[in-house]
Parts: structure tokens; C-alpha cells; sequence
């Protein structure tokens, strides 16, 4: 089998993957924008959002340039190039999926006036711009440095570069979004008593900014970051594993190949979301999430049967087989639905647990809160079940590389991920326009069906995020063991033991930062919002038009100001441990903060999602509805679950997985 062309084969998928993004573009585009007062509304979304970005590279472009002279002094130029590209590749996919939601929103309102199904379809079609796009860069850009350089190990700082962009991205994003929603939710709606979205509160052109900031560039940025680093560990790791295969060539190939796999299927899946007018757009939307893992691991069983023609022995006590590998595969694909239902199920205002924080609201916001906190906890247990009996399985069947495969095997799906979750801010969107412009209730009622279903749909991708960042960080883990030829980790190494309370406590301390921050950034906002009620004659009649772009411009500096320290922690920790305490210390701290960062993340991705979601319960009816006692402790409730589920926890990804690629550069001068 001709390995060296494979690489090229990669690549084309990834440039069909950016031709059908392009074309989802263009159809969401030919559609209708609505009313002037819709236009308008759009429009500052799109500029705002445009402008966070703008601010937010730009700052971050002073931090590339010094990495970049770096590591062309300290590795090689070849490697200082793979960290550009992968920070420039990052930054590229954020801008085109930005561009797209933002101009979505409206066209989904308008398609909301004629039918749900439409609805749904302009505004998933924007989102498989992000996913497509996400997907088809990460796939384009491992494989060509990889045909220019022909060594995996030189372009693994195009997962460092991808990695350092999304770290900032996530941390920047969530402090710019939630300190939008915290101040527009406080005073708008517990103080002022105004529906959400009302175009009277000054804050919520902010927060339908933030949505997109959040959930679009930050969660694609994470993502790439996640199949960037996955790729080429997994290309690592099979190098090693099939070296008695000639050069190692179909354990380098694999990845790329399932990669290929997974952009082909979610491509053909994308065509699967369809709904009725009294269907559930869930459905259609796992539709397309299903179908995008059966299609993978129907094109992944041919590829390995293909490419593994013979067995490989690797140890005295494995060889690894066509089917051992296929089974690792399924395993990470069997991690992805699990993961989901999970998440759906502790997240959805349909299930047990997030009705059950809406019941305890009734006897106050301390209740709502301790109920909540107990939810997320209990979250925890299942996932991290899941994901060690498949890091098990997959290791039995078929050593490190299985891990690696299967991790492999769950980022290959990003492209469908990515779009079910961008479609969520779209159609949030859809709906604030519907209520700032004035539209008939049908349309609000319409884009609030499509919205529930986002909320839910943004929860399962934080839960994929989170499980495929933990079968990431354990393929870069061993990944780094290869490099720095280690063998074990001795916990009773003192070295050894400070690496692993370290690393267990950096989620912690990176966490408080970004609780931190977004309560500082939604202090300014609750401050101005109040002002301008305050201050502006007509405002809450009605008669006066508030200034959103004043919230808008607290929300950006805050978020920019407020990323560095985080950000600096996260990339700054393990180059010290490294060579202050050696290759043992930072192996442990990979291992402490890979679990401690895990566990983290899904308590706070849950809780908050439960605690958005036992408001949405209320709105809608149930436990005496809005403007009810129980009403203002859900909506307190939500107010401490916004940072949890949109800064902190997911941010906590981007961290586990920068330690990881920071490793992984600095392993060889360890030894």
C-alpha cells in the first residue's frame, strides 16, 4: 500500500470538508434577513462579536511572535513554522464561523416566520460552517506540515500553537460572555423585572455577543485545539508501536486516515437533520450525531482492514491485529454517544436532575444552589466510568496506540460536534431578535423550541469536549513518556508526589482566576446597566433607546484584561516544574492535572447546565413560572452556573491539554 500518498489524501478531504463549508455558507446566505429593525439588530451582533476578536488576537499576537523566536532558537525553524500555523489555523477558524453565526441569527428569525423546520435548517447549516471548517483546517494543516517536514515529532507544536489560541479563546470568550449574561439576567430580569432579550436592558446586545464568542469561536478553537493534538500523538505513538514495520508508516497513517473518515461521514450526515412542525429538532439533530459515528466506524473497519494486512507484534504480550485496533476505535466512538446521553441526561430540562434543582427553588436560591452543586458532583461518577472502562478495553486490545486510536476515532466526529453546538448560539440569537424587534409571539415561541434544544446540544458538546480532552490528554501523556523516555511514574519519588499535587491543584487555582474574573467583568456591567436605567429619561417606558455598545465595549476589555493571568499559569507551570524539578515531576503533574482537570470540568460544565436549565423549567410554566419567588432563586441559580458551565469548566479542557503540548516540546531537553 503506497503510505506516502496518504498524507495528500488527507488533505483533500480536508479541503472538500472547507468546499461544502463554503457551501452551507452561501445557502444560508441566499436566505432572507428580515425587517430593517432585524437587520439592524444583526448587525451590531455581528460587530460586536467581530470586535471582541479583532481586540482579542491582537493582543495575543505580541505572545505568538516571542513563542515563535523561541522555538526557532531553541528547537528548530521547522518548529517555531508548525506553532504559527497552528495559532494562525485557530485564529482562521474562529473568524469564518463568527462571520456565519452572526449572520444566521436574523435569517433564522425570518425562516422562523414560515415553518420550524426551516429554522432549523438555516441555522444548523451555519453551524456546520464552524464544524466543517474546524475540521477540515485541523485535518489540512497536520497533514501538509507534515508532508513538508516528513516527522510528527517536529510538527507536534502545531498542536502547541492551535493549543495556546484556544486556551485564550475559551478563558477571554467565557469571561466575555458571562459577564454579559450575569449583568443582563440581575438586574433585567430580578431587578427591572423585563423579559430576557428585552430590547429596554442595555446589556443585551452584550449577551447575544457573548453567546458567539462563547460557544462558537471558543468551543471550534477548543475543539481544532483537541484534534490537533490528538492527530499527531496518535501519529507519535503508532510510529513507535509499528517500528518493526519498515519505518513505522501505517501506525503514522492511521490517525490521518480515520481523521479522513470522520470528515467524510459528517459531511454525508449533515444531510440527515430534518424535522416536522411537531417533531423534536433533538431527534433530528442526534440524526445527525448518530449517523456521523456509524458511518466512521463503518468507513474506520474498511480502513484498517486495508492498511493492517498482517499481524504487528509490538511485545512479547501483544500484537496488535485489524480488529484489536477496531475495537480501540469503536471504543472512543462508544465514549462519544455515552458521553452525550450523560450529559444530556443531568443537563436537560426534561430529565430528573435539572427538575429537581427547579423544585428546590421554591424554598429560596440556597436550596436551588445546594441542589445544584450535589447534581454536578453526582455528574461525575458516570463519565469518568465510562472513560476508564474504554481507555481499558482499548489498552487491552491493542497497548498505547489503542488509547491513542480511540481517542483518535471520538475527534474525528468534531465536524458534526462543533455544528449541533454552533447551532445552539444561532438560534439563542434568532430569538433575542424576534423580541427586540417586535415580532409576532408565534416566531418567539418557535426560536424558544429551536433555543431549549441549543441549550442542550451546547451541554452534550461540552461533554464531548471534556471526555475527548481526557483520552487527549492521555495519548499526549504517553506520547510525552515516549519522548522523554519514561518508563513509569514512581509515586514515591518526592519529585514525583510534588509534580502530582501540583498538577492537581492547578485546576483549581486556573478556575478561581476565571470565577474571578467574570465576577469583577459582571460587576462593571451591573454597574453601567443600573446607571443607565438610572440615568436614561424613558428608558424603562420605552421611549428611549439604551447604549448597547457601551456594554458591549465593558464586556471586551474586561474579557481581554482579565485572560492573561489564567492564560500565563496554564503555559507557564509546566515549562517550571519541568526544569526546576525534572521529567518525573512533570509527569506527575500531567497525571494530577489530567485527573483533578476531568473531574473539574464535568462538576462545573453539569452543574451549570442543570442550573440553566431548571430556569428554563420555570419559564416555561411549571412551579408557578416567571416572575414567581421561585422564578428569581432559579435565575440566581443560573447566575452562578453561567461561569461554571461557559468559563470555568469548559476553559478547564484547553488547560489539561496545554499542559500536554507544552510536554511534549520540552520532553527531549528533560532527558
Amino acid at each position: 500500500m503506497d503510505f506516502a500518498s496518504m498524507p495528500i489524501w488527507a488533505v483533500l478531504a480536508g479541503l472538500v470538508g472547507l468546499a461544502f463549508a463554503f457551501y452551507f455558507a452561501s445557502s444560508v446566505l441566499k436566505e432572507s434577513p428580515g425587517n430593517a429593525r432585524m437587520q439592524e439588530i444583526s448587525l451590531a451582533i455581528q460587530e460586536g462579536a467581530m470586535a471582541f476578536l479583532n481586540r482579542q488576537y491582537k493582543t495575543l499576537i505580541p505572545f505568538v511572535i516571542i513563542i515563535f523566536i523561541i522555538l526557532t532558537f531553541l528547537k528548530s525553524w521547522q518548529t517555531a513554522v508548525s506553532f504559527l500555523v497552528g495559532a494562525l489555523l485557530s485564529a482562521v477558524a474562529g473568524y469564518v464561523g463568527m462571520g456565519i453565526t452572526t449572520r444566521a441569527n436574523a435569517r433564522t428569525t425570518e425562516a422562523a416566520r414560515t415553518s420550524l423546520n426551516k429554522a432549523l435548517g438555516v441555522s444548523f447549516r451555519a453551524g456546520a460552517v464552524m464544524g466543517l471548517s474546524v475540521n477540515g483546517l485541523g485535518l489540512i494543516g497536520v497533514a501538509a506540515l507534515f508532508l513538508w517536514f516528513q516527522d510528527a515529532e517536529t510538527i507536534n507544536s502545531f498542536a502547541f500553537g492551535a493549543s495556546a489560541i484556544a486556551l485564550f479563546a475559551r478563558v477571554g470568550g467565557g469571561i466575555y460572555t458571562k459577564a454579559a449574561d450575569v449583568g443582563a439576567d440581575l438586574v433585567g430580569k430580578v431587578e427591572a423585572g423585563i423579559p430576557e432579550d428585552d430590547p429596554r436592558n442595555p446589556a443585551v446586545i452584550a449577551d447575544n455577543v457573548g453567546d458567539n464568542v462563547g460557544d462558537t469561536a471558543g468551543m471550534g478553537a477548543d475543539l481544532f485545539e483537541s484534534y490537533a493534538a490528538t492527530t499527531i500523538a496518535a501519529m507519535l505513538i503508532g510510529a513507535v508501536a509499528f517500528q518493526s514495520v519498515g519505518s513505522g508508516a501505517p501506525g503514522l497513517m492511521l490517525p490521518l486516515m480515520i481523521g479522513v473518515a470522520g470528515m467524510l461521514s459528517s459531511i454525508i450526515a449533515s444531510f440527515f437533520v430534518r424535522t416536522g412542525e411537531n417533531a423534536n429538532p433533538q431527534t433530528a439533530l442526534n440524526k445527525g450525531l448518530w449517523g456521523t459515528n456509524l458511518l466512521t466506524a463503518i468507513a474506520s473497519y474498511a480502513i484498517v482492514q486495508l492498511m493492517i494486512t498482517e499481524p504487528v507484534r509490538v511485545s512479547e504480550t501483544l500484537t496488535l491485529t485489524p480488529n484489536n485496533i477496531f475495537i480501540a476505535i469503536i471504543c472512543g466512538l462508544v465514549v462519544n454517544i455515552l458521553i452525550g446521553l450523560l450529559t444530556e441526561y443531568y443537563t436537560s430540562n426534561q430529565k430528573a436532575p435539572s427538575q429537581a434543582i427547579a423544585k428546590a427553588s421554591e424554598t429560596g436560591a440556597a436550596t436551588n444552589i445546594i441542589q445544584g452543586l450535589a447534581t454536578g458532583m453526582k455528574s461525575t461518577a458516570l463519565p469518568v466510568i465510562v472513560i476508564c472502562v474504554a481507555t481499558y478495553v482499548s489498552f487491552a486490545v491493542a497497548g498505547i496506540f489503542g488509547i491513542a486510536m480511540a481517542a483518535m476515532a471520538m475527534l474525528s466526529t468534531a465536524g458534526m460536534v462543533v455544528a449541533i453546538d454552533s447551532f445552539g448560539p444561532v438560534a439563542d440569537n434568532a430569538g433575542g431578535i424576534a423580541e427586540m424587534a417586535e415580532l409576532e409571539p408565534e416566531v418567539r415561541k418557535t426560536t424558544d423550541k429551536l433555543d431549549s434544544v441549543g441549550n442542550t446540544t451546547a451541554a452534550v458538546a461540552k461533554g464531548f469536549a471534556i471526555g475527548s480532552a481526557a483520552l487527549t490528554a492521555l495519548a499526549l501523556f504517553n506520547a510525552y513518556s515516549e519522548l522523554a523516555h519514561l518508563d513509569r511514574i514512581d509515586i514515591l519519588v518526592p519529585t514525583t508526589i510534588i509534580g502530582l499535587f501540583i498538577g492537581a491543584a492547578l485546576p483549581f487555582l486556573f478556575s478561581a482566576f476565571a470565577m474571578e474574573a467574570v465576577g469583577k467583568a459582571a460587576f462593571e456591567m451591573i454597574g453601567e446597566v443600573r446607571r443607565q436605567f438610572r440615568e436614561i429619561p424613558g428608558l424603562m417606558e420605552g421611549k428611549a433607546k439604551p447604549d448597547y455598545r457601551a456594554c458591549v465595549d465593558i464586556s471586551t476589555k474586561a474579557a481581554i484584561r482579565q485572560m492573561i493571568v489564567p492564560g500565563l499559569l496554564a503555559i507557564g507551570s509546566p515549562i517550571l516544574v519541568g526544569f526546576l524539578l525534572g521529567k518525573d515531576a512533570l509527569g506527575g503533574m500531567l497525571a494530577g492535572g489530567t485527573v483533578s482537570g476531568l473531574l473539574m470540568a464535568i462538576f462545573m460544565a453539569n452543574a451549570g447546565g442543570a442550573w440553566d436549565n431548571a430556569k428554563k423549567y420555570v419559564e416555561a410554566g411549571n412551579l408557578g413560572g416567571k416572575g414567581t419567588p421561585t422564578h428569581a432563586a432559579a435565575v440566581i441559580g443560573d447566575t452562578v452556573g453561567d461561569p461554571f458551565k461557559d468559563t470555568a469548566g469548559p476553559s478547564l479542557n484547553a488547560l489539561i491539554k496545554v499542559m500536554g503540548t507544552i510536554s511534549l516540546i520540552i520532553a527531549p531537553f528533560l532527558i
